[in-house]
């Protein structure tokens, strides 16, 4: 018996599972985040019941670590439902077990909030106190819809001047969509991307430049990597080794896209700076567009289109957020 739990715990502690895991999520082309969270949920899974091998645990395992992630860790709702999509991946994907409905899994309650929505002053306030890059990722995330990794993940050919559009690749659902490219921001992305280009030929000078390449692009197209239209739109400062590179392997040494974290610290300035008391971060853009939208008459079909939703109902959010406050209704002191 003792031998067995000692192989048990050998079998995880080493990276043979774990390598399993992460070559089934690259085959299916999740983004690295996504990769980082699968782990790391897989992991504590493990670290729950004691380093024991998940293949001699099932469905009755999986149930009792959700429940304690809401019953115990009191944990939001997204975050239970995000350790289950890693224990149901590893499960059904790496060691082939279909689990049972999980019945039992007490669940995390989603709380009904409605977003968090900047007038159009607000917005003007935050954008004032934004300078250089920041100022320019955080108008298009207002002027366009955007998430902000959609944004910061922009590759050079991805926007079209002429048309006055930018392509959104793999968004949320792994969608492309279409959205509009303001006409404020067409000379300050061309002036941006001058700066960017000097940057990339300073890399190529050096050596590097290779950007990395979705999917198995990489592959089939060795050098696109060095080329500029691959090129993020908002590079980082710095080069740094790609997330992605193997144990064992040569350090791949790229110049990854700007970090959202950059333009959430700024972001939280400016709206300390602008003394706004609502809790508003970069996502509040996006919120604050489809909302002005909506106020500006344009049909709700067309903001869902433009936001990438799948289903309008979850654009409906926004109308119970238009300018008026209690669904339109005038309060009747103001009657008096």
């Amino acid at each position: 018996m003792q031998n067995l739990l000692q192989s048990a715990v050998q079998n995880v502690e080493s990276p043979k599972l774990l390598e399993q895991v992460r070559g089934k999520i690259r085959l299916k082309h999740y983004s690295i985040r996504t990769e980082q969270a699968y782990l790391e949920w897989i992991k504590r899974f493990i670290l729950h019941f004691d380093k024991r091998h998940p293949s001699e645990m099932g469905s009755v395992e999986v149930e009792v670590f959700l429940t304690h992630l809401a019953v115990d860790r009191h944990v939001a709702a997204s975050t239970q439902n995000q350790a289950k999509s890693a224990l149901l991946f590893l499960y059904k994907e790496v060691l082939g077990v279909a689990l049972p409905w999980l019945d039992n899994v007490e669940q995390a309650k989603a709380p009904k909030r409605l977003p968090v929505v900047l007038t159009k002053a607000e917005v003007q306030a935050v954008l004032g106190r934004l300078t250089g890059t920041h100022w320019l990722v955080a108008s298009l995330l207002y002027g366009t819809g955007m998430r902000i990794l959609e944004a910061l993940r922009l590759r050079v050919k991805d926007i079209d001047f002429e048309r006055k559009e930018i392509l959104i690749r793999d968004g949320k659902g792994f969608k492309d969509r279409v959205t509009m490219l303001p006409l404020t921001l067409v000379e300050p992305l061309k002036t941006h991307l001058n700066r960017v280009k000097q940057l990339h030929q300073n890399d190529l000078n050096d050596g590097f430049g290779s950007v990395y390449m979705p999917q198995a692009l990489g592959l089939k197209f060795p050098y696109a990597g060095r080329d500029w239209v691959w090129q993020y739109v908002f590079p980082s400062g710095k080069l740094s080794q790609d997330p992605r590179t193997k144990d064992g392997d040569e350090p791949v040494i790229r110049r990854h896209h700007l970090q959202d974290q950059s333009v959430q610290r700024a972001m939280r300035q400016a709206v300390v700076d602008a003394e706004i008391t609502k809790p508003a971060t970069p996502h509040t853009f996006r919120h604050s567009f489809a909302t002005h939208l909506l106020e500006g008459g344009y049909d709700i079909r067309t903001v869902q289109e433009l936001l990438g939703h799948s289903d309008v109902s979850t654009t409906m959010i926004y109308t119970h957020v238009l300018n008026k406050g209690g669904r339109g209704v005038s309060s009747p002191l103001d009657a008096l």
